[in-house]
Parts: C-alpha cells; sequence; structure tokens
C-alpha cells in the first residue's frame, strides 16, 4: 500500500497552531517531539480514530525569512487543502462557534455541501461532506 502520509504546512508558531487545529478545526495531535535543532516534529491529523491511515499535518515553524513570507500563502491564494465530513452541518456550526473565519455561506453542489474557510494564517481549505 501507498499513500501520502505527510504534508508541511509552514507555521508561526508551533504552540498557536496546534491550539488551532486541535480545538477550532477538531484535528488529533499524533506527536509533538523536541528535536536537537531547537525545532519539533509537531503532527496533527484530522481523524478521531487511532487507525493513521489518513494524511497528517506537519506543523513546520518558518525557519527564515523566505520560510515565514510563504506563512499563510503556501498555495498562492488558492484553496489547497480540502477537510472532508461525514457530518457537514455539525463541523460547519462547530468551527463557526469556534471562531472560524468562512469566506462563503455553504453551497449545496452536485459534488456534495461545501463552504471556503481559512486557517489562522489565511491558507485557504473547504469543508466539504461529499455527495452520497
Amino acid at each position: 500500500m501507498r499513500r501520502i502520509a505527510l504534508v508541511t504546512l509552514v507555521v508561526d508558531d508551533y504552540d498557536e497552531a496546534v491550539r488551532f487545529y486541535t480545538e477550532a478545526l477538531g484535528f488529533r495531535l499524533v506527536e509533538d517531539e523536541a528535536r536537537p535543532d531547537g525545532s519539533r516534529w509537531v503532527v496533527v491529523e484530522p481523524g478521531t480514530d487511532s487507525t493513521g491511515t489518513g494524511t497528517g499535518l506537519l506543523l513546520a515553524r518558518a525557519k527564515d525569512e523566505a520560510q515565514g513570507a510563504r506563512v499563510g500563502d503556501q498555495t498562492g491564494g488558492r484553496v489547497g487543502f480540502f477537510l472532508h465530513t461525514d457530518d457537514f452541518a455539525r463541523d460547519h456550526a462547530r468551527m463557526l462557534a469556534a471562531g472560524v473565519t468562512f469566506l462563503e455561506e455553504p453551497r449545496h453542489e452536485s459534488y456534495g455541501s461545501v463552504a471556503v474557510f481559512q486557517d489562522l494564517y489565511g491558507n485557504r481549505w473547504d469543508l466539504l461532506q461529499p455527495a452520497a
């Protein structure tokens, strides 16, 4: 079996990123290990089970000015991340209550229910419940 295990997301601060992804988006903290160079290996996943079969986000603090300039604009302003859900209304309401900024009202398209939101740095995401 082959799969994409991790996608790196460059962040300004480990702790604020962990708080946002775990508290506002409901992700699970999978790993948070200090490294000898002062950085950390921080992985969060959207799933709530422990199968480890999903794709995780490696939250990587920007190391220099060039990386720092990419925080919040890692996909050039496009939606770059897609969070699938089995209950759009539940997750949309929970995320709104947690202060997540949605850039549009929910839409019900032929492919499913969707709304674009941004993370704490401005990266654009789709919250998407695929059609049955």
